[in-house]
């Protein structure tokens, strides 16, 4: 066997950078690899007659260095987190982790316990320098295998590659707000299921397509709004279907609780003969304070029943506006698409409109696309609904990166989500972030799950609500008093308690 084919799967950047560190100063690398950089430049420069007359030696017998072979393997590791680690993330709150063939271990890579203490030039690749493997093994762990799981890597362009990984490494993928931020977060986390609990009790049975499951896309929007605020955006266009919609008019575009709740009561439409349409099809628009100071403008499209029809004239408005009121400045204002994802694996529509996404009579500079993930069409499971491994993989035609997050971290949802605006503004392309959680109910109010999805089911029954895992954690880490998490959610019932009163008033 050739002691040099581990090299077929090396990362030739690792090569590139280390070479590249020999050439500026030869003593910054360690012995064994000058060693080998010094018979690398001797073979380059020997072109003499009596060189070439010699014969071809045959190098497979020669000993490698078992440092070298040792760097390798970690760089390898490295690559292999980058690639593959998402298939192995913590991304699904109410079902176990599929299993994957190929999964990362050490001892695929020629490495053990015994090397976990070794220090490796290959923590230069992570941004920490000559580390050991544990911290390597520990950096990766965090970054590609927690709460978010990253799809990149099939994208061509290295700066993008480069800018992601830097992004991600540099903070394990983990996100550190200030208690301030904290409370923004709860709050409209509060906001989102306390405005869904409100509706499932005060107007039973009423059809309303429950967020319940994925609100942690209100905090998320919200982080979008209000870091896009600082970024330059002024005007954000979002599309969407029914699931959740209520939630958004009433919590991010500031649609007033009284009006919807009118609208549960038919009290909406006034004028003969003026109908109108169903309360989670209509659309909104407004003008949006963030905490900053500054303000940005806010359109929900409104939409039909067919799911993702929407898309098409949300890009239209967004190009629109972009080229009337905006000069072309894509950076000004953003689309926004959210999915769910049978729709977002199953309907053509999407693969049309993202396929026009870098055309240049179309392009919008990139549209950030949140998928609201509950893992189950009407009644088919996700398993019955596509062939792909994820419901975003068609973001893969147009070189998008993907990220996965877990529902439950309400942080790592939002943390994410900003960092998808980020980079849209930076590259101009489009973004995914699959949100995956799950849908309490059934496909509307009046449905009954658990004849079609019984073990699901009865795993959601027993699984508390996202704000009860957040404020558990906030309490727990001491960030906040249990008095104080109890007594928000007081308050704002009492809110709409008050504003459902004030809607009975309307005539």
């Amino acid at each position: 066997m050739n002691p040099l084919s581990y090299l077929n799967n090396a990362d030739i950047g690792a090569f590139e950078g280390l070479y590249q560190q020999y050439q500026q100063d030869p003593n910054s690398i360690d012995q064994e690899w000058r060693n080998f950089f010094e018979g690398f430049e001797f073979s380059k420069a020997d072109f003499s007659q009596e060189a070439q007359a010699k014969p071809v030696v045959d190098h497979t017998e020669e000993v490698v260095p078992e440092q070298f072979q040792k760097e390798m393997a970690v760089s390898n590791l490295i690559g292999a987190y980058r690639q593959r680690g998402h298939m192995f993330a913590n991304t699904n709150p109410v079902r176990p982790r599929r299993i994957h063939e190929g999964e990362i271990v050490l001892e695929s890579f020629g490495l053990s316990e015994a090397d976990m203490d070794t220090e490796f030039h290959a923590g230069t690749r992570v941004g920490i320098g000559n580390a050991t493997l544990r911290e390597i093994f520990e950096l990766l762990e965090q970054t590609y295998c927690g709460s978010i799981g990253v799809e990149y890597k099939f994208v061509r362009t290295i700066e993008i590659i480069n800018w992601l990984e830097q992004k991600m490494e540099s903070c394990r993928n983990t996100p550190n707000f200030s208690r301030e931020e904290k409370i923004e977060l709860l709050r409209k986390t509060n906001e989102a299921v306390a405005f869904e609990s409100f509706l499932h009790t005060k107007f039973v049975g009423q059809k309303r397509f429950s967020l319940e499951g994925g609100e942690s896309i209100i905090p998320a929007l919200d982080m979008i709004l209000e870091y896009g605020a600082e970024l330059g955006v002024e005007e954000f266009v979002i599309g969407m279907a029914h699931r959740g919609r209520l939630n958004v008019l009433a919590n991010i575009l500031g649609k007033t609780y009284s009006d919807i709740f009118a609208e549960f009561e038919g009290k909406a439409f006034g004028s003969d003969g003026f109908s109108g349409d169903v309360k989670y099809h209509m659309g909104y628009s407004s003008d949006k304070k963030v905490r900053s100071g500054k303000k940005v403008h806010l359109s929900l499209t409104p939409n039909p029943s067919h799911l993702e029809a929407v898309n098409p004239v949300v890009e239209g408005i967004s190009r629109a506006k972009i080229d009337q009121y905006h000069e072309g400045n894509v950076k000004k204002l953003v689309p926004i698409l959210i999915h769910g994802d049978h729709s977002m694996a199953g309907q053509g529509i999407i693969y049309e409109v993202l396929q026009m996404s870098k055309l240049p009579g179309y392009e919008t500079g990139g549209t950030v696309h949140l998928v609201i993930n509950n893992q189950v069409g009407f009644t088919a499971d996700f398993m019955e609904g596509r062939s792909s491994t994820y419901c975003t993989d068609v973001a893969k035609t147009t070189l998008s990166p993907v990220f996965h997050v877990n529902a439950d971290d309400i942080e790592a949802v939002a943390y994410v989500t900003k960092l998808a605006l980020e980079f849209r503004q930076e590259f101009h392309r489009d973004v995914f972030v699959d949100i995956l959680g799950y849908r309490r109910h059934g496909h509307n109010e009046a449905d009954e799950p658990r004849f079609t999805q019984p073990d699901l089911y009865r795993r959601i029954a027993r699984h508390p609500k996202v704000r009860e895992v957040y404020s558990k954690k906030l309490v727990e880490s001491g960030s906040f008093t249990e008095k104080e998490t109890t007594q928000m959610e007081d308050e704002f019932k009492q809110y709409l308690n008050d504003r459902l009163e004030e809607s009975k008033q309307q005539e």
